[in-house]
């Protein structure tokens, strides 16, 4: 995955709180993808995240790993299957983009 540019009409739709090894959602740990029109922005304040992309909701190898450091972020298209892993010390939110007003939809889905 290179670094997908999200388009420059888009705006931030939802913003998550920020996430620790201590409440982080099973669902971001595990097979899920974007909405349909939805980009994903993780972005890391503390430690790393890992970022795993696959081509469907059930290969188990990654066809892409991205390691997000502190002060970094990338990018997850619309409806591309990923799923992270943290460090101890990670800190990090995420801000789904949209060309469309999509505040009360769903910004990602799980197997």
């Amino acid at each position: 995955m290179s670094h997908f540019r999200i388009p420059a009409d888009w705006t931030i739709q939802r913003s998550t709180p920020f996430f620790t090894k201590g409440n982080v959602p099973d669902a971001l740990l595990t097979h899920h993808n974007t909405a349909e029109g939805v980009f994903g922005q993780l972005c890391v304040m503390e430690g790393t995240v890992t970022y795993f992309g696959f081509p469907d909701s059930e290969t188990l190898e990654p066809e892409v790993t991205v390691v997000i450091n502190a002060g970094q972020f990338a990018t997850s298209p619309p409806q591309y299957w990923h799923r992270i892993e943290i460090s101890d010390d990670a800190q990090f939110n995420i801000n789904f983009w949209s060309s469309t007003d999509k505040k009360d939809e769903p910004m990602f889905y799980t197997k």
